[in-house]
């Protein structure tokens, strides 16, 4: 048993594992191949739909029966990976070209999934079987083993143009990642013919046929100076815009249409585009939105935004580029698997790794055509000699007693045991000396090829045999020949399938947005004991002060452009801009302040709500339940973010009271247990509100502090207590943390 463990370095192991996990995820999962642009996954489904007959002129097959086969004889890594590439092949909103002619429901542009695979068909479009499959079977690429050996597949598919570049790629390999965009066919087939032309062709030459990307979902790029760059180094960030336009609407309002958008906001980025113009409405950031609706369908991209009359729409617009993915970045990085390595490169390098690959597929297609016309060739030849001698055949095969002794005799002029009727005959015989393959094809031959126009059809058929073996002999031969044929196949695919260009690209100067200054006003916060908040006109407040008071917990005034100060008894301090509360009439609801906060009143409690400008004027007083005390700066709280800590607390402590401290003199503490403790608020130090602070009251075991009160010297302060009444100003005076007075109902 010990003779069969080995003892090795842990870190080594896991090194190798994870290096080899790596490069398979790299090499045969996540990375296209620059040579077809395709991943593993991708062309395996492909060939397999080749291989089970799914043709463009045949009947659709179901997508489980194409995920199943190639689950089980090329990709076993689970259905979902595999019918999830079967349908980005058939998107054309995702695909320059799609691969795949899918039957059925395959998702949509707005972010629905394609339905079950049970539901839908697919087969092959005309493009893949003329430009990835038709070669397949003339020896032009080298096929492997499938993962259990029963099978063999493609390496890679013949493809006669660079897909990579044409319908682009995404993927998230282990530590590296690609991402490619998508290309006009034709613009690309040019510049492979110019660089074919001219292998010294520079990128920003090339340029001059491919303009730039080509989103199928169309849209605007906005930085066309920054393209060489990134074509150059494989590296950059493509700007894209959507494509707006406006309509007269009802009544005299004018509409805003979205008809193209920046490919990355294709799915469920367009369910989030309406969600944040309708937040610029909610935020008060526009008033001037009536209504927004998604009338996209099958014809395309159709959102339309409803706008009031007096609407300033270059504004509007501008702010849709500013605040809404309407505006978004493509991040290039154009990372292929070149010669079994991953590697970034530029335009140049894709399409010369293209051609050069087209090279090498037509250099084994005319070699195995050539060495078939050979070899038709050859038989041919031994047919025609054989009709010009047919009656000795003839005589030669009726003399011999089986097939052996017959081809000898043809093959090597063997005339023992034959039996001719002369002796000229024999003699004849002797001198003919046929190959194997033609002996064994004028053994083969019927009678009715002896017809005069039979024969002549051979002749004519060898002449063309001669013909096509000078012509591949010829295109092997020359490279400019070969060179010829393959822009020939490029112009009949331009032909067939090019498609006019969909984005616009343009240098497009910066949206510049600034938001319209609202005019500073007076307002009145209210918030009533359920925690709705509001504001008022200034006016309103004035002439119900009474009700006002009367109906809610807080109230106080405030600037339109202000924040507000929310502090709870887990001591923290939320900010709600003052912009973000409905302002309306007094018998109003309001909103509830979690909405438009991260306060959360299921978990705690609200103790003071304050406007941020008084902070600054004033500072705070803070109690804790365990009877801990300080006075603090207002101006600590000047923040800008939604919540911050706004005291430290021991632990299991909180928050019992926080106050503003203006004109209050004394501070009396109220304990479950019934101790009150009066004494002054000068006594409480002022600090830090990040330090806990001093003791004000001695605590009892169990007991804590109920309620907090403060008085003026002035003014005589009663609560009620126990059913008696409590005259806060009689208690006895005593200094900071002493237990107190026990006062017994």
């Amino acid at each position: 048993m010990d003779d069969r463990i080995i003892k090795t370095e842990y870190s080594e192991v896991m090194q190798k594992s994870f290096i080899d996990y790596a490069m398979s995820v790299i090499i045969s999962r996540a990375l296209p191949d620059v040579r077809d642009g395709l991943k593993p996954v991708q062309r395996r489904v492909l060939y397999d739909m080749y291989e089970l007959g799914i043709r463009p002129d045949r009947p659709y097959r179901k997508s489980a029966r194409i995920v199943g086969d190639t689950m089980g004889k090329y990709h076993p890594h689970g259905d979902s990976s595999i019918y999830e590439a079967l349908v980005v092949l058939a998107q054309d909103f995702k695909k320059a070209q799609p691969l795949v002619d899918g039957h059925g429901n395959f998702g949509n542009i707005e972010g629905d999934g394609a339905a079950a695979m049970r539901y839908t068909e697919a087969r092959l479009h005309k493009i893949t079987q003329d430009a990835f499959l038709a070669d397949l079977d003339k020896d032009v690429v080298d096929f492997t083993p499938n993962f259990d050996e029963t099978e063999q597949e493609p390496t890679v598919l013949p493809c006669r143009f660079p897909n990579l570049l044409v319908n682009g790629s995404e993927g998230i390999a282990v530590g590296m990642a690609t991402s490619i965009p998508p290309h006009n066919l034709a613009e690309v087939i040019d510049a492979v013919k110019a660089y074919m032309l001219d292998e010294n062709i520079s990128t920003r030459e090339l340029m001059r046929y491919i303009q730039g990307p080509d989103f199928p979902t169309g849209g605007i790029v906005t930085n066309r100076d920054e393209l060489l760059s990134i074509y150059e180094t494989g590296v950059g960030k493509i700007k894209i815009r959507g494509r707006v336009e406006t309509e007269k609407g009802r009544a005299g309002r004018t509409n805003v249409v979205i008809t193209q958008i920046p490919y990355p906001m294709i799915g469920a980025n367009i369910g989030k585009f309406l969600s944040d113009v309708a937040a610029l409405s909610e935020s008060k950031k526009t008033g001037d939105i009536v209504d927004i609706s998604n009338q996209s369908s099958k014809e395309g991209i159709r959102i339309v935004i409803e706008l009031k009359k007096d609407a300033d729409v270059d504004h509007f617009i501008r702010m849709l580029y500013k605040k809404t993915r309407l505006e978004d970045t493509f991040g290039v990085n154009m990372l292929a698997i070149c010669n079994g390595r991953p590697e970034t490169m530029g335009l140049k390098q894709i399409i010369q790794a293209s051609v050069d690959f087209q090279f090498e597929v037509n250099r084994r297609k005319y070699e195995t055509l050539l060495e078939k016309e050979q070899a038709r060739r050859e038989v041919q030849e031994g047919l025609i000699k054989a009709c010009n001698v047919i009656d000795l055949i003839i005589e030669i095969l009726r003399g011999c007693k089986d097939r052996a002794m017959a081809k000898a005799c043809l093959v090597d002029g063997v005339t023992d045991g034959v039996r001719f009727k002369s002796k000229e005959s024999a003699v004849m015989a002797g001198y003919l000396r046929f190959t194997e393959k033609q002996a064994d094809a004028i053994l083969d031959m019927r009678l009715y090829k002896l017809i005069g126009l039979e024969i002549e059809a051979l002749v004519k058929e060898h002449e063309e045999t001669l013909a096509n073996i000078y012509r591949y002999e010829d295109i092997l031969e020359r490279k400019s020949s070969m060179a010829q044929v393959i822009m020939n196949e490029l112009d009949a695919i331009r032909k067939e399938f090019s498609v006019k260009r969909k984005t616009v690209i343009d240098n497009c100067e910066d949206v510049v947005f600034e938001e319209k200054k609202i005019e500073e006003m007076d307002l009145y916060c209210l918030i009533d004991r359920f925690g709705y908040c509001r504001t008022v006109d200034v006016s309103v407040f004035e002439r119900n002060q009474e009700a006002v008071s009367a109906e809610n917990r807080f109230f106080f005034r405030c600037k339109n452009t202000g924040r507000i100060c929310l502090f709870t008894n887990t001591g923290q301090l939320y900010t709600v801009k003052v912009s973000d509360l409905p302002l309306g009439k007094l018998r109003d609801k309001g909103v509830p302040l979690d909405n438009v906060s991260h306060y959360d009143s299921t978990k705690e409690r609200l103790l003071l709500a304050v406007s941020q400008s008084d902070l600054n004027l004033y500072r705070i007083l803070f109690v804790t339940r365990q009877a801990m005390a300080k006075i603090v700066d207002g101006g600590e709280f000047d923040v800008t973010k939604k919540a911050v800590s706004a005291t430290k607390l021991a632990d299991q402590d909180e928050l019992a009271d926080v106050t503003v401290y203006k004109e209050q003199k004394n501070v009396i503490l109220q304990s479950k247990n019934g101790y009150f403790l009066r004494f002054l608020v000068s006594e409480i130090p002022e600090k830090k509100k990040a330090a806990i602070g001093v003791r004000a009251m001695k605590l009892l075991a169990g007991d804590e502090i109920e309620a907090v009160y403060y008085t003026k010297n002035t003014d005589e302060t009663a609560i009620s207590y126990k059913d008696r009444t409590l005259v806060l100003n009689q208690l006895r005076a005593a200094g900071r943390d002493s237990r107190g007075t026990k006062v017994r109902g």
